[in-house]
């Protein structure tokens, strides 16, 4: 056996034996999802957890069986067992937590979007690079079973050379569906005030961003629309703002694909992506599945008719997608980004999700949100190094 195999093997060891202490900041809607998922991470350690309402943070933790509540952000701060702070609050809040967390010396993995404003983005990527520390955010879906199969077909050139990518993200009129009804799995109910207010670009477009720069490298510019279509949300408090809820833009990749990105939670439902190659379509049906099958549409030749998309096939997943003990609408393992970042640490190695790459897609998400008030069309600023794929997918 080679010393390199011998190397390799030692360090496979040690991420595997070596549990990574992390902290919950926010113990509201979607934390229950992290915790639905952190049972497929053995090597992640939670310590405890905080939320601003510490009932909340008392309720949360009892039914998760939690040992320890935090009673403020610099009591969790303050605890030197803490290698990574989750930062699951509020949009608005990002930025304030994810900043005293770097500056405390935690590594840290936010909940979508990085920041609220390009400016307090940067300035955690900032902070999280002169303290060398890693920064992540949310989505990590690229991740997942059905992304790295859509990516592993892409080097392999199954549908030629790419031109245009449709995806979208739609989620249907949700103000007329009964959204006060909604319970996380501990009973927190769905943050309808602040969904509304943050809008559904800021929320889900990054599902599809991460996977396109990713797949296609940075991009240059964006050109955008977004609009109110719905001002009256039918909610029992007021509104604040009123963010789009819809938007639809066009982004031109420095590779010189185009994509068209649509987001709204007025059309009905549609999570589905088509890239467009000279030699076939590769597509998905929903981002939101980890095991969502993967299949290439192909055009054939008669004569002199040329007949579109005639023949479908399924092109086989890198592996089975883990079952997450749950149905709804998405099945995602929202530890997985966490868990990145922890091998990333022990091994000493970029993470895939790196603060550059987080830093652009929130660059590109603001974009759309913001061309609302712009309308013309943005030239992106940031960048980021290449994002090598997951090793169980090359």
């Amino acid at each position: 056996m080679s010393s390199s195999t011998i190397a390799a093997s030692n360090l496979n060891t040690k991420i595997n034996t070596y549990q990574t202490s992390i902290a919950i900041v926010g113990c509201g809607f979607v934390a229950d999802y992290y915790l639905k998922a952190l049972p497929l991470h053995p090597e992640l350690k939670l310590l405890g957890v905080m939320d601003r309402n510490s009932d909340r943070a008392s309720k949360f933790a009892t039914y998760h069986s939690i040992s320890r509540v935090y009673n403020s952000l610099e009591e969790l701060l303050a605890d030197d067992n803490v290698e990574i702070v989750l930062n699951l609050t509020n949009p608005n809040s990002h930025y304030s937590v994810s900043k005293a967390a770097l500056e405390a010396g935690k590594h840290v993995y936010s909940e979508k979007p990085l920041a609220m404003e390009m400016s307090q983005a940067e300035e955690l990527v900032n902070i999280a690079e002169q303290k060398g520390l890693y920064l992540s955010s949310a989505p990590c879906s690229l991740l997942s079973e059905t992304a790295q199969t859509v990516w592993k077909a892409l080097r392999e050139n199954q549908i030629g050379k790419v031109r245009l990518v449709y995806a979208e993200m739609d989620d249907g009129l949700v103000h007329r569906m009964p959204y006060k009804k909604w319970l996380s799995q501990s009973g927190i109910p769905w943050p309808y005030k602040d969904e509304f207010e943050v809008g559904c670009t800021l929320e889900h477009a990054g599902y599809y961003v991460t996977w396109l720069t990713a797949f296609f490298g940075p991009a240059e510019t964006v050109s955008a629309f977004s609009s109110c279509l719905i001002s009256d949300k039918q909610t029992d408090v007021p509104l604040d703002c009123n963010a789009p809820d819809f938007s639809v833009a066009c982004i031109k990749f420095a590779s010189g694909v185009v994509a068209r990105l649509t987001c709204s939670i007025v059309a009905p439902h549609d999570h589905s992506l088509r890239i467009v190659g000279d030699d076939g379509i590769l597509g998905i049906k929903d981002c939101w599945y980890y095991g969502a099958p993967v299949y290439i549409k192909r055009s054939i030749n008669i004569g002199r008719k040329r007949l579109e998309n005639i023949w479908k096939q399924n092109y086989p997943l890198v592996r089975k997608a883990p079952r997450l003990g749950y149905r709804g609408s998405q099945q995602m393992d929202f530890c997985r980004g966490v868990a990145e970042m922890a091998a990333a640490i022990i091994q000493e190695r970029p993470s895939r999700l790196s603060a550059r790459f987080s830093l652009h897609n929130n660059e590109i998400v603001l974009a759309i949100n913001n061309s609302l008030e712009t309308g013309s069309p943005y030239k992106l600023t940031s960048s980021f190094e290449p994002v090598e794929p997951m090793s169980w997918a090359k």
